[in-house]
């Protein structure tokens, strides 16, 4: 049964019509694929090596497992958010003499073979092979072995949960927010007290029996889920529930963008993907740690206007660069409408600039680091609102993607959005502000200079936005009927 339905699926995979669409990005991702592989292979072989020489004082073997709590975690927060879910067509074998159990078997051994479980063998296997030529005992060795494996399924079930039930998600941030403030502020050894967990595997052949029995139980959880769920029926059947009106009327204030800007706010709160957008931009703001918090960076100021425009610019650059495709769904009845384009584009600039503002007030914290860093962030939250809100907007009248409003986002899931026009059209986002702070910094050798010079460009574009979404507006108009088709076309 599993070759039959393998050969269907593959068959269904090379007839697509999509499967000639992007062909070039696709040899693309197969090539960064390679990349990764290559990378954790020298890593698997070499990291032993180098934590010996780096601590002579410290069995390599017991610092990596140490360190292997930050592995798995990781792990799991790279699959949520990148991971693509297995599919399948059910409903011509919901009138087949096809047992659904076979079906969800299928599903669940289809899940093993993603590449999220695949490249971590090519760390652990070239380590492993590392360790017994270093003369740990064998059979100790390949137990390890066998247990990280089954850590790396147990996570792998793990992520199907989190992503279909939200209290396990819940549940798992608050647990994963507990251990980390106990290992930060040094209460409790988290990793230290894990670390001897995972070299339990290796001193004790038994405790192996412990990974393979979680991720044994993991698999029945998934397993009832789906079982549960086998009818269409029960899928498509609506929860009747008691009618919420939200009518926002304190939104009235803002004129005629008002009905885009509820319209906005209700498609936010009500779908699975841009709940996951607005996600996502609360993390970036934590990006400026990564830079601020290094000595190293100090000296290259640039690469900090960098991470300033990261820092506030999360909701304008994961939401805005799905403008217009959020509306696709209906893109056609809005057409259909009296509506002006100016409005529909200026109700999209407002929701960034609030997105930005926000995300800049929740940044405050970063006036610990001092002044001169958190004036770099203002300077970035300005030319976020005056410059790459309007760069945004334009680059959304060359994507014509749609968006699947109630389906999370995951890792090359779609691949349509890219085009080299709208990889062009992200770099002065990113280049520009570095540039416009390096060059006075270095003429003037002033801080202060380059700060001015972002903060002023952001400042004369947010003057001139009027004119800036005239032309944008032209674009849109141009476009319309390409971009009607594009969201018709379901393939």
């Amino acid at each position: 049964m599993f070759r039959s339905f393998i050969s269907l699926e593959w068959k269904n995979y090379f007839r697509s019509p999509a499967f000639s669409k992007k062909l070039v990005l696709k040899i693309l991702l197969i090539f960064f694929a390679l990349i990764f592989i290559v990378e954790f292979l020298a890593l698997g072989a070499a990291v032993f090596y180098i934590l010996k020489k780096a601590f002579p004082d410290q069995d390599p073997f017991i610092t990596v497992n140490n360190m292997l709590i930050y592995w798995f975690l990781f792990d799991l927060v790279f699959r949520f958010f990148m991971q693509k879910l297995p599919v399948m067509n059910i409903k011509p074998f919901m009138v087949l003499p096809v047992p659904k159990k076979k079906v969800i078997h299928y599903l669940m051994s289809k899940s093993l073979l993603s590449f999220f479980n695949i490249l971590p063998l090519f760390f652990f296997v070239p380590f492993t092979i590392v360790l017994l030529f270093e003369g740990y005992t064998v059979g100790s060795v390949l137990g390890w072995f066998l247990a990280m494996l089954s850590i790396t399924v147990s996570i792998n079930f793990i992520n199907f949960l989190i992503n279909k039930h939200q209290p396990y998600f819940v549940i798992l941030v608050i647990l994963l927010g507990i251990l980390g403030g106990l290992q930060y502020f040094e209460f409790y050894p988290v990793t230290k007290i894990v670390g001897t967990f995972f070299y339990a595997f290796y001193n004790s052949a038994f405790s192996i029996v412990i990974p393979i029995l979680i991720s044994g139980i993991l698999y029945r959880l998934n397993y009832n889920y789906l079982h549960n769920n086998f009818y269409i029926d029960g899928v498509i059947s609506q929860k009747v529930t008691v009618a919420n009106s939200n009518e926002m009327a304190w939104l009235n204030r803002f004129g005629n963008v008002a009905p885009f800007l509820k319209n906005d706010l209700k498609m936010i709160s009500r779908n699975a993907r841009p709940k996951q957008v607005v996600l996502i931009s609360i993390l970036f703001l934590f990006y400026g740690l990564i830079f601020f918090t290094q000595d190293i960076y100090m000296n290259m100021p640039a690469i900090l206007a960098f991470a300033s425009i990261f820092v506030t610019g999360g909701f304008l650059m994961t939401f805005g660069q799905h403008v217009p495709s959020w509306d696709s769904e209906y893109y056609k009845l809005m057409m259909s409408q009296n509506i002006k384009y100016k409005l529909y584009l200026e109700s999209k600039w407002m929701m960034l600039v609030v997105g930005t503002l926000l995300s800049f007030l929740l940044s405050i914290p970063y006036l610990y680091f001092g002044v001169k860093i958190f004036g770099m962030i203002a300077a970035g939250a300005m030319f976020n609102i005056g410059v790459n809100s309007i760069l945004v907007l334009w680059g959304g009248a060359l994507n014509r993607t749609p968006i699947k409003l109630n389906e999370k986002a995951k890792g090359f899931g779609n691949t349509q959005a890219f085009s080299a026009s709208s990889l062009l059209i992200s770099f002065p986002k990113i280049i520009l502000p570095m540039i416009l702070f390096y060059i006075p910094y270095r003429i003037f050798d002033s801080w202060n200079a380059g700060l001015v010079a972002i903060g002023l460009t952001g400042l004369l574009c947010f003057l001139f936005k009027g004119y800036f979404l005239n032309r944008i507006e032209r674009i849109y108009q141009k476009g319309k009927y390409k971009t009607v088709a594009a969201y018709a076309d379901k393939k």
